[in-house]
């Protein structure tokens, strides 16, 4: 490898800019822009000033503004109107929109199943305990009509597959749910990164038999915490949960990469 993409490789390992190292032009300007956004109060669908006034106020020049205009609308900072009325606007950033963002940074060096679910592990019985006592109706009507779409055995491999997904749909509420949004948008990543994950796809959509009652005993004890503001149950509950969900994930990707292997020695 060329001492120029090692260092691209290296740049892509990156979790901070180290002090003493300058951001490139455009990045500065980007960072001046989110500034002038929080100094000037602005809200999503508020207009940002013309381009030229954005030129004069960064000293910047019009390929450098444009560059970093691009860099916030890609982080789903800022949108833009073409036509009568059209220009640049403030965007309200969603959390998908930032998870999809992060799941790229794995795309050539996806985490394992141990990875994710250690962080899943640590973080989603704290999530249970903190929304135990404090789940709305309406929430809890929300994670009711989840478990419908999984509380019966598929009829095929079509419907196994959304089960899968859906039981995985359930914790995603809650992490939406959790008074905490960083401990939810972290619990969150994790299972927009078990989605997107070849491994788990290909196990989600195997037709062994899964382990749909036990998720389900789970997950209706769970519900039953929340209602009574079970804090503690609640944490015990989600932690059972995640180390026996782990269990299964691991033991069924074994279980297809001996199939795959018996596969490769039959051929041979």
């Amino acid at each position: 490898m060329s001492e120029k993409a090692d260092k691209r490789a290296e740049d892509g390992k990156r979790l901070f800019t180290p002090a003493g190292k300058p951001k490139r032009r455009p990045e500065a300007i980007a960072d001046l822009m989110k500034d002038f956004i929080r100094s000037q109060k602005l809200s999503p669908g508020d207009r940002l000033p013309q381009e030229r006034e954005l030129i004069e106020r960064f000293k910047a020049a019009k390929g450098t503004v444009r560059e970093a205009m691009k860099a916030l609308e890609t982080q789903g900072l800022i949108f833009t109107r073409s036509g009568p009325g059209g220009g640049a606007f403030v965007a309200a950033p969603s959390a998908q929109h930032a998870m999809e963002l992060l799941s790229t940074h794995f795309f050539f060096s996806p985490p394992t199943l141990s990875d994710i679910y250690a962080i899943r592990k640590a973080l989603e019985p704290e999530v249970a305990a903190l929304l135990a006592g404090h789940v709305s109706a309406e929430q809890l009507a929300l994670l009711e009509r989840t478990i419908r779409i999984y509380d019966h055995p598929p009829v095929d491999r079509e419907e196994q597959y959304r089960q899968r997904v859906a039981e995985l749909d359930f914790h995603s509420l809650l992490a939406q749910f959790s008074p905490n949004p960083l401990l939810g948008f972290l619990c969150g990543l994790m299972h927009n990164l078990l989605r997107e994950l070849p491994l788990a796809r290909q196990i989600y959509a195997d037709p062994s038999p899964g382990s749909r009652e036990e998720g389900l005993s789970y997950q209706y004890r769970l519900m039953a915490a929340l209602k009574d503001g079970r804090a503690e149950d609640a944490r015990a509950i989600a932690a059972d949960h995640m180390a026996f969900a782990e269990a299964y994930m691991l033991q069924c990707a074994e279980r297809l990469q001996s199939e795959r292997l018996s596969e490769t020695s039959a051929k041979a």
